[in-house]
């Protein structure tokens, strides 16, 4: 009887073996590798449009994957994409988070169903043991480098007009954090602080709004280019001067080519580096199977209009 179990047992794993070494067949024989990308729409700014592109140049059908895209700059209808993902069976998940909060639940999901999840451009607050690996620029460092770069300056006074960018995203929160630290200290003065959401349009209407209550000011420091760009707008309708020996200090992030242009005319006076591509670095890792590190840091620089040269706009601007 013991004998006619342990046969009964035995043949039971082999059978389960078996069946478990056919689906891992199947899957190598039909050779794709099922992609979930969830990103921020390319409309949102000339970043965005450079950061989407990367990833569709890399993740080609060609090469042997099938990708599923879902973009949306609110946080909830990002979760509720990860979650069909899941669903659908994708074997990754890459992601660029539309605010840092709330990813827990749905990563411990795709964990729980074999699915890698690989974050780009943006950190979120779970814990490290949720994702492969994140592939990122250093948000709180590209403040940090802006506001250096404004302290050393040295004007006689700084009056600030603050246009952040989507409230909770880490590029928001990591942008804002060193001009935060000067206006507690007292260093800066906070004229207005306001979430453009990264709207151009939006950003005009902050300014046109601070220009007609008549209070003074002498920096726009905006968050992305297009939010700097619509800022400018507003200063030109009103003849404001602005730029290197202008009356405003104007400052951008993410180094569009039109915006570094801006820069090297003299009608702005910096912009901020924050690179697009991370798709490849991303790629290399799902082939190899190796992660060389749970955080890989984009190396990005500050620009300034009095020391910026063509061959820099070539090199490190974005798009046309």
């Amino acid at each position: 009887m013991k004998k006619s179990v342990i046969v009964a047992v035995a043949l039971m794993c082999a059978a389960s073996l078996f069946i478990s070494c056919s689906k891992k067949a199947e899957k190598k024989s039909d050779g794709t590798i099922k992609i979930g990308i969830i990103n921020n729409p390319p409309s949102e700014s000339g970043y965005r449009a450079a950061n989407v592109k990367d990833f569709e140049s890399v993740f080609t059908a060609a090469k042997g994957y099938k990708v599923s895209t879902f973009y949306s700059l609110k946080n909830d209808e990002q979760l509720n994409a990860a979650s069909q993902f899941i669903t659908d069976g994708v074997d990754y998940i890459l992601l660029s988070a539309a605010a840092t909060d709330g990813w827990t639940s749905v990563l411990k999901k795709a964990q729980s169903n074999g699915i890698k999840v690989f974050l780009f451009d943006r950190m979120i607050n779970v814990s490290d043991d949720l994702y492969e690996a994140a592939v990122v620029s250093d948000m709180a460092k590209e403040g940090e480098t802006a506001v250096n770069w404004l302290k050393a300056q040295n004007l006689p006074a700084y009056n600030v007009v603050h246009i952040q960018g989507a409230m909770g995203s880490d590029a928001q929160i990591g942008r804002t954090g060193a001009l935060d630290a000067e206006f507690a200290k007292g260093t800066m003065k906070k004229v207005v602080q306001q979430t453009a959401t990264w709207d151009e349009a939006e950003a005009k209407k902050i300014v046109e709004s601070v220009i007609n209550s008549g209070e003074d000011f002498n920096v726009i420091y905006a968050e992305n280019d297009g939010m700097a760009k619509g800022a400018v707008a507003a200063l030109d309708e009103a003849g404001i001067t602005h730029g290197v020996n202008g009356k405003v200090v104007v400052m951008g992030f993410d180094c569009n080519k039109w915006a570094l242009r801006e820069l090297l005319a003299g009608n702005w006076n910096y912009d901020g580096q924050c690179s697009p591509f991370q798709a490849s670095v991303i790629e290399n890792m799902i082939k190899s199977g190796n992660v060389p590190s749970k955080k890989i840091i984009s190396d990005e620089k500050g620009f300034d209009a009095k020391k910026i040269t063509q061959a820099d706009i070539d090199t490190y601007g974005l798009g046309d």
